[in-house]
């Protein structure tokens, strides 16, 4: 703990009033000085008193360390759309825990498949929030398996931190860390579900360019070769 500096503005304050003194009053009378001490007493303690509940008595020095406030996050503007609003705070919630895990636990396996569902995650509820249509998708996601993941996550900090090694323990870790492989898989199925719709529509797209192009004729006709000749040293192309 640091110390408390003393403001200087109460001693200026009693100076000037003993010099201000000794041009009125005649300080070589013990009378004058009993009362010059008395009302430098009185200066002093107003003067400090003042310092103290202005502030005055911190220094720039220690005005410089005084540590400011942490901001609070910005919340996420809304969307209009109470339940895609939920799903995203929720997933930031999700994303935020995992972050916490991740530092906690020091098996890299682990560590990595944790860094592996963040960063799939991620990219879910983005995938969701540029398309509001696809929340139902996510639906399972959000209420069971991403809830679970971080269930059995947890489970697992707190059985790593018990510092003990045993049947229950050490049964229980294996299991998850084998289940973490199955998880991170399913994560990224659920990702790449998110874009059927989208990968229909761009065949589609595509299907039909391909037969406009064709009945424009602006597409270039596929070259064949003749059949190889006798003596084998011409080959001929026709479009």
């Amino acid at each position: 703990m640091t110390a408390r500096r003393k403001p200087a503005a109460p001693f200026y304050a009693v100076g000037v009033l003993w010099l201000l003194g000794g041009l009125f009053l005649p300080l070589y009378s013990y009378t004058a000085i009993a009362l010059m001490a008395a009302v430098s007493a009185g200066v002093f303690l107003l003067v400090n008193g003042i310092c103290q509940g202005g502030g005055a008595a911190a220094g720039p020095a220690e005005a410089e360390k005084k540590e400011e406030a942490p901001q609070k996050p910005k919340p996420e503007p809304s969307t209009g759309n109470p339940e895609l609003d939920k799903a995203i705070k929720d997933g930031k919630l999700a994303l935020d825990e995992m972050k916490r895990l991740d530092d906690n636990i020091a098996d890299p396996g682990v560590s990595t498949a944790i860094v592996r569902l963040g960063q799939v995650s991620e990219k879910i509820f983005q995938a969701v929030k540029d398309d509001p249509a696809k929340l139902p998708q996510i639906r399972q996601f959000m209420n069971y398996y991403l809830p679970t993941t971080l269930k059995l996550l947890n489970a697992y900090d707190r059985m790593s931190g018990a510092g003990v090694s045993g049947e229950n323990i050490d049964g229980t870790k294996t299991k998850v860390e084998d289940m973490l492989k199955t998880i991170v898989k399913a994560f990224e199925k659920q990702l790449d579900a998110l874009y059927g719709s989208d990968a229909l529509d761009i065949s589609a797209d595509i299907q039909v360019m391909e037969t406009l192009l064709a009945r424009e004729g602006l597409t270039e006709p596929e070259m064949k070769a003749d059949p190889v000749q006798e003596d084998g040293t011409d080959i001929r192309l026709e479009l």
